[in-house]
């Protein structure tokens, strides 16, 4: 017993239907066992405990993210263990490294662990997920709309049918595809299930969109939601989008750490005096990253505080509307000066879209300190 009388490592390797087990003891040098592999059900995970806590030492389990979600970081925090999920781009390997198993990732997993190289990820909570997973099913629901427009336009122009006017899907745009005929019956029936296909997916997007709504009002995150939408191009869609995949932004202890998450850093290689800067890096979260460069764009014109965003306004503290009014002024300019340099539109809207993000963590944390 001597011999595991400190922390024991684990490693697991999570797939659907098993669990490759290896733990390191804390004494470095010590050789990691594999214990293989185990089910995924409850019970496969309670016996698994049982056989580690027989060591009589504290545990501290680790596995990566991936399709399998957060449920077994929650079962085991709940038996008052200490688990940690990691980030797997960021597990370090060795560039000779070709051989990859189970068993392998899991011993990596736990020797990593204890010698400090794994860095841990954010787990949201339970409720925090939930609004999550219908702002990524709104923003999938966009998506399949999308294609099913542009199949019904495609076919549309490939037999010699092209509105005149915006294809907005309005009402005189739905008068003109209500007259289409086709010149067979087969193609006829291909038109109309197209158009069937995009009022569906019509209808599906907006019972997402106002189901979103109904869900985020009692959430506790949505006064920063309410906060974010003081500034310029950050409307409901962009502030859940982005709250819902980054949670509390004041859990960054400065701007620049929401910037590094989100991928908005520009990518460097540097070598003696030469320093040499790339794109971003486009690390992290790629669904609020797509939102806010989205948002960034519309600081392409001059700074000012149109009706609806006085609208979005009118119940916020001084101090967020402030910073909003700040935000505008510099990034307004900072879109000019950039444009003016030549630069590309999207090189200034990932720029703009950095320092938006500055701007937000500065809201997030106002609206924290007033509550």
């Amino acid at each position: 017993m001597e011999e595991f009388s400190k922390t024991l490592y684990v490693g697991l390797d999570v797939h659907k239907e098993s669990i490759a087990v290896a733990y390191a003891p804390e004494e470095r040098g010590t050789e990691v066992v594999s214990l293989g592999a185990i089910g995924t059900r409850q019970c496969d995970i309670d016996k698994l405990i049982r056989k580690l806590q027989s060591k009589g030492a504290p545990l501290v389990f680790v596995y990566e993210a991936g399709p399998c979600g957060y449920w077994l970081y929650r079962y085991l925090t709940r038996q008052g263990l200490n688990c940690h999920v990691v980030a797997p781009s960021l597990i370090p390997r060795k560039p000779g490294d070709r051989v990859k198993t189970d068993r392998r990732d899991a011993v990596l997993l736990a020797r990593l662990m204890r010698s400090g190289d794994l860095t841990s990820i954010y787990v949201p909570r339970v409720e925090d997920e939930a609004v999550r997973d219908l702002s990524r099913a709104r923003e999938a629901s966009l998506g399949v709309l999308k294609d099913a427009k542009l199949r019904l336009k495609s076919f549309l122009l490939r037999h010699g049918h092209h509105y005149s006017g915006r294809a907005n899907w309005n009402a005189a745009h739905l008068r003109y595809l209500a007259k289409v005929v086709c010149p067979t019956p087969a193609q006829q029936i291909v038109f109309q299930e197209y158009v069937r296909t995009v009022t569906e997916r019509t209808e599906l997007l907006q019972r997402l969109e106002a189901e979103l709504l109904e869900q985020a009002k009692p959430w506790r995150l949505y006064p920063v939601v309410e906060a974010l939408q003081a500034l310029r191009g950050v409307q409901f869609t962009v502030a859940i989008t982005t709250i819902a995949e980054l949670g509390d932004l004041t859990r960054f202890d400065n701007p620049r750490q929401l910037m590094s998450y989100l991928g908005l850093t520009p990518s460097e290689y540097s070598s003696g005096d030469r320093r040499r800067l790339g794109g971003i890096t486009k690390a992290g979260n790629g669904h609020a990253r797509r939102v806010l460069i989205e948002a960034a764009k519309a600081y392409r014109h001059r700074a000012k505080i149109s009706e609806q965003i006085q609208a979005r306004q009118q119940h916020l503290p001084a101090p967020i509307r402030d910073i909003a009014w700040r935000a505008q002024v510099r990034l307004c300019g900072r879109y000019r000066k950039l444009l003016a340099r030549g630069k590309h539109p999207n090189t200034i809207a990932a720029a703009v879209a950095r320092e938006l993000a500055a701007f937000m963590w500065a809201i997030a944390r106002t609206q924290a300190v007033s509550v």
